[in-house]
């Protein structure tokens, strides 16, 4: 391939298509590659410091196993149109992706249990699969032991993809397109101006660019350090060992033909090498590897490494697993190991890609810690993201805004990821936070909270509390004798072993308080923006759907879009002053999509770090705050969704009425150095009135109950207002006559057709009956949707749960959800379940 000249000469002379340098030649820089040039994008470079076609990155060694299933709906769809497209390509007759199918086997009861939960997703997402007999398991790989095995998951489109020839087929398409590919290139910085990339810099010549990709691998931190973009990203090496040839093998002519194999209880996979089996193991000790000394691909070779990606097979390491792997598949006692290493590749504190463009630095682009598996999907998105603005699936989970700054730091982002490589193959509930480091993030009440017992649960570095074990005395009645529960309370089911974990009975306690009397919310984890400016009124008007132009005082609900019409996040925006509001968002993505958009004449601060909140809610709530103030709680005088800046004994506050739980009361805000002085005035004015602290368990329950949604789990950029239900905070004619701008995405939703899904409620017709989202939904048996939200709901007596279903199910349709291979009856209900006539809330 030809190379720009020595001594930074530039490449040839722009074209109408804008430049493009992608670095790493990796499967998916080869992958973007070959998307970008597809979408007519062909001014593209692709720059490699390493050999090709094996640039010893973490795709020259990968194993290729591709597993679709996932319970990230995201993941499922990347490996999916992985899968699709890999299918499709071929080098020299030979395929990229052999469809051999997987198997994952079970011989512990919980990991069976497992499998019916993974059939579960499989069902959701769309993608075939059927948990299956132990004798089955040995028909499909007649090796294994099959005393012990209780059973698997066969998945028949799953497969082997080979890495190399998949980015050589792409490498070749995209070339033929206009594309060009230099190995022996080290990108040694990144020239920007005025917040803008320009250029790569490498040691072989300088290449200018309007839009940069590093999709580097677990080189990643280096080329975001050079762009001054952090990267939150851990490599680990990770075993990989092959087998001498075994007799039972022998005459293989096949790369493989047997699915590949995953024995999870004991962190392992399997997979053929014709007459050989090729074994990985997750089991051993993290491995993390410093991305800044990882070997150039000469300096490795010279090292006696055979690629800067494989480290030397440490032998301590692997013994407990070779014992594992000769109990499950008895042939292994006659063999040895022929060759391993240790592979290094990319994990994150939650185990997602690092995907999207840096606000800090237009036009760089990160495509980063992307598995085999991923590769195609999140080459597509990225490429659909840059040419269109938007990809086809939601990113969020993906979106490298996502960490908060907390989470950035070197040392939690190697133990978190750390602890991701230890938890690959690990049975994790829903709910399931990691252990360390905690605490990290607490509000100004956390001591008050641990004397109150409060059983932390973290989320987005947060403690965040579920229940409190001071509540214990109040839902003795729920567990001891139902009748006696609190009024308008039933008792509660008995929950399976899966749904009893991280809940307690204490939050129907809760939720009963907080019906019946008023309880304490910690709603400081809740991202608060301050907005400000003469431009913000215009700027937040235009951004959103509803009607932001009222006086100050004012609270509106309302949705980012984002061009095409997909709801971004939900927002709640108080008018403070004439050119002074405080935005309630959702995620650090939300702050970023703002900026991006604003003037110069308006100013954003994300002030949830300084601040916190209290949610004081109950039919008592008003009896509660009212003697604590001198201005007018009453309903006359303080309107739902308004807002008042007052105090509250000597602490000041901004009080807003509003309610996630269904209940009259307040948000009350203050500065996180007064928060605790908050918290004790308003439990010592409540003793009189039995107010408890309550958590997020019960928080869940009520604000289904009323059917309010969660952005991020009900709906995202993939849905629209409408079928989310939410087309009462958008004002289709905003920009009319009436004065003030449009609002972005506002176009897309006049063109759009009748909806042919909506977000439903569900009853499980059931009592005992409980499920926890992610679930399939069969309508006439077939699956036709999936559960977003559920929770019991301790007021109706009944399980909800929010499910994406077709648009023509009438209220009273029967479904049925699938639940650990059960098929749980649910009908579809009639919103809002609780209090439609909102007397409760406006009192």
């Amino acid at each position: 391939m030809s190379s720009t000249p020595e001594n930074g000469a530039t490449p040839t002379a722009r074209t109408s298509s804008p430049r493009v340098v992608i670095i790493g030649a990796g499967i998916v820089g080869c992958s973007l590659a070959d998307e970008l040039t597809a979408r007519g994008w062909t001014d593209v470079t692709v720059l490699e410091q390493g050999p090709l076609p094996a640039p010893g990155g973490s795709t020259s060694h990968a194993p290729g196993l591709v597993f679709q299933t996932s319970p990230s709906k995201t993941l499922a769809e990347f490996a999916r149109y992985t899968v699709e497209k890999f299918c499709s390509l071929e080098v020299d007759g030979v395929p990229c992706f052999d469809q051999v199918g997987g198997l994952e086997l079970a011989t512990t009861p919980e990991r069976l249990a497992d499998l019916h939960r993974r059939a579960g997703y499989a069902a959701a997402w769309g993608i075939r699969g059927e948990v299956v007999s132990a004798a089955r398991c040995k028909e499909l790989w007649p090796l294994v032991d099959e005393s012990m095995v209780l059973g698997g998951f066969h998945t028949p489109d799953d497969g082997l993809a080979r890495a190399l020839l998949a980015a050589r087929a792409q490498t070749d398409r995209a070339t033929a397109r206009g594309a060009r590919f230099l190995d022996r290139h080290t990108v040694t910085g990144i020239e920007q101006n005025d917040g803008q990339v320009t250029a790569v810099v490498t040691d072989r010549g300088t290449f200018p660019a309007d839009h940069v990709v590093s999709a580097a691998g677990f080189w990643g931190p280096v080329i975001g350090r050079m762009a001054g973009i952090d990267v939150p990203l851990q490599p680990l090496a990770h075993q990989y060992a092959r087998t001498k040839p075994l007799p039972e093998l022998s005459g293989a002519t096949a790369e493989a033909s047997k699915p590949i194999l995953r024995f999870q209880d004991r962190d392992l996979y399997f997979r053929e090498h014709n007459d050989r089996i090729g074994i990985g193991s997750y089991a051993h000790r993290p491995l993390p590897v410093d991305p800044f000394a990882i070997l150039a691909y000469d300096e490795a070779r010279t090292h006696s490494m055979d690629m800067p990606s494989s480290f030397p097979f440490t032998t301590e390491d692997w013994a407990p697993s070779w014992e594992d792997c000769r109990r499950l598949i008895p042939a292994l006692r006659r063999s040895d190991i022929d060759t391993g290493f240790n592979g290094v590749f990319s994990f994150t504190p939650d185990g997602m890609p690092v995907l999207g463009e840096a606000r800090q630095l237009r036009g760089f682009w990160l495509a980063e810690a992307v598995w085999v598996t991923h590769s195609a999907g999140v080459a597509r998105a990225v490429a659909e993201w840059m040419v269109n603005g938007r990809a086809w699936i939601d990113l969020h989970e993906c979106d490298h805004t996502r960490f908060e700054e907390a989470q950035r730091s070197r040392s939690y982002v190697r133990e978190r990821g750390s602890q991701q490589f230890v938890e690959v193959y690990d049975v994790l509930h829903p709910l399931q936070p990691m252990e360390r480091p905690r605490p990290l993030r607490v509000s100004p009440f956390y001591a008050r909270q641990q004397e109150l017992g409060a059983f932390f649960l973290e989320g987005t570095g947060w403690e965040r509390p579920h229940w409190y074990e001071a509540n214990a005395s109040l839902a003795a009645p729920f567990a001891a004798a139902p009748d006696d529960a609190l009024p308008g309370l039933p008792g509660l089911p008995e929950r399976d072993a899966w749904s009893a974990r991280f809940w307690s009975p204490i939050a129907a306690a809760e939720a009963g308080a907080t019906r019946e009397k008023v309880a304490l919310y910690d709603m400081t984890p809740l991202r608060r923006l301050d907005v400000t400016g003469p431009g913000a009124l215009g700027f937040l008007d235009r951004m959103t759907t509803n009607n932001l132009r009222r006086k100050p005082g004012a609270v509106t609900y309302t949705l980012l879009l984002d061009e095409s019409g997909g709801v971004r996040s939900d927002l709640t925006v108080a008018r403070l002053g004439p050119d002074r509001f405080q935005v309630g968002a959702n995620s650090p993505a939300d702050l970023d999509w703002l900026i991006r958009h604003a003037p110069d004449d308006v100013h954003l601060r994300d002030i949830t770090s300084g601040t916190c909140c209290i949610g004081v809610w109950g039919p008592l709530a008003r009896d509660l705050v009212q003697p604590l103030t001198r201005d007018d709680f009453s309903h006359e005088g303080f309107g739902y969704f308004r807002v008042k800046e007052t105090y509250i004994g000597h602490v000041p506050v901004t009080a807003m009425r509003l309610s996630y739980v269904g209940e009259l009361g307040w948000e009350l805000y203050t500065t996180a150095d007064l928060g605790l002085r908050l918290w004790d005035t308003l439990w010592e004015a409540g003793r009189d009135l039995g107010v408890i602290a309550a958590g997020r368990s019960a928080f869940n329950s009520l604000r289904l109950e009323k059917g309010y949604r969660a952005w991020g789990i009900d709906m995202t950029d993939e849905h629209n207002p409408f079928e989310a239900g939410l087309g009462f905070a958008v004002r289709m004619d905003k920009g009319g006559q009436g004065g003030g701008s449009g609002f972005v995405g506002q176009e897309a939703l006049r063109d759009l057709p009748e909806p042919v899904r909506r977000l439903t409620p569900l009853l499980l017709d059931g009592p005992a009956a409980v499920v926890l989202g992610k679930e399939p939904v069969l309508v006439d048996g077939a699956p036709a949707g999936y559960v977003t939200s559920a929770s019991y709901g301790y007021t109706l007596g009944r399980c909800i749960a929010y499910a994406w279903l077709p648009a023509r199910l009438a209220v009273g349709t029967g479904v049925h959800i699938a639940y650990f291979g059960e098929k749980i009856p649910a009908t579809v209900a009639e919103e809002p379940l609780f209090d439609p006539k909102m007397t409760r809330i406006r009192r």
